[in-house]
């Protein structure tokens, strides 16, 4: 088998990288940090091509696209993405778009793009990587919350139709709550409570994957917190996530 994984410089790529390596299959890394993805590919014991890319620019992905669709990609994981901590009116609006670009844009036409290649073979695996953000708004941490949600609900739509038509293509999306990542660094916040750790995260995630799982939640506290949103009123998650990530804010 051979996995393609975007954002696998470092995070949960770089230990799903690790994870699937130890499993034996063979693997594509993509990132914008070559140096890191080299130094990756040193540890790892299979087959591994690095591909240095900037998946902000929407040439770039078609490019990766084109690079390998002859590969025949058996799992496609879509990790690369992003946020930015503060109020919508202070936050810089070119890094939000850019953040759009990364973690709505590029996703979604790698998604389609390589779907397409796995329902003519009626086989395999496409993870995309949300968060448990993509149930709710996260007001000072907005436009991340909103690039979730689209990909956690673009996924379980895909889920439905590849079922709907009998397909044995699986399209998953991970939605783990706080994870011990770069993540806080890049928005220039912190969060206030316990991460889990990243490569637990990370097997977690294709272990369910490869069990067909449509919606992957790591730990059983954030199970339980997406649980018991639906009970709550919508103004009423507004203020307790706006509480909580105005906590993270740096300023």
């Amino acid at each position: 088998m051979k996995a393609l994984i975007t954002g696998a410089s470092s995070g949960i790529g770089r230990d799903m990288a690790k994870y699937l390596a130890s499993l034996n299959i063979d693997l594509i890394l993509v990132a914008r940090r070559e140096n890191l993805l080299k130094d990756l590919q040193k540890d790892l014991n299979v087959q591994v091509k690095i591909i240095p890319l900037d998946l902000s620019m929407e040439d770039n992905v078609y490019k990766l696209y084109e690079q390998t669709k002859e590969e025949e990609i058996d799992i496609l994981i879509n990790n690369a993405g992003f946020g930015l901590f503060g109020d919508f009116t202070e936050t810089a609006l070119d890094t939000e778009l850019k953040m759009i670009d990364v973690n709505v844009k590029a996703p979604h036409i790698l998604t389609k793009l390589f779907l397409k290649d796995m329902i003519k073979k009626d086989k395999g695996y496409i993870l995309n990587v949300a968060s448990s953000a993509g149930f709710m708004a996260g007001p000072h941490l907005n436009t991340y919350y909103a690039t979730k949600n689209y990909l956690a609900k673009l996924s379980m739509a895909i889920n439905e139709e590849l079922r709907c038509n009998h397909s044995h293509v699986i399209v998953s999306s991970l939605c783990p709550g706080p994870v011990a990542t770069e993540f806080t660094k890049v928005a220039h916040g912190s969060f206030a409570t316990h991460e889990a750790k990243s490569s637990y995260v990370a097997k977690y995630a294709i272990d369910k994957m490869f069990k067909g799982k449509m919606i992957i939640i790591p730990t059983l506290k954030m199970k339980l917190a997406i649980f018991g949103i639906r009970f709550i009123p919508f103004r009423l998650q507004l203020m307790i996530a706006g509480h909580i990530q105005k906590r993270k804010t740096k300023r």
